[in-house]
């Protein structure tokens, strides 16, 4: 994913308070354990992962991430938690 697009979705993120906590808890979950012993050396996810997710969600890994879906998962992993 390339730069712009993470500052894109970061500053989506960050205008709804209401899914920081959901969002903190969504890069903790998909954060590989033992992160930093592994290139980039970052708590990002996997790249196999988010081929994955990128896949699933438009059956394309190259496509670009629209920061509307992200809002839209994290509200929907929001959702899903609290019923749990």
């Amino acid at each position: 994913m390339k730069l712009g697009a993470l500052v894109r979705i970061a500053i989506a993120v960050l205008r709804r308070p209401g899914l920081w906590l959901t969002a903190l808890r969504q890069w903790r979950r998909t954060t590989p354990a033992g992160w930093w012993k592994r290139r980039p050396f970052l708590p990002v996810p996997s790249a196999q992962y988010l081929s994955f997710r990128l896949v699933t969600q438009y059956g394309d890994p190259n496509h670009r991430v629209a920061p509307a879906d992200v809002l839209n998962y994290l509200a929907w992993c929001r959702h899903h938690d609290q019923a749990a």
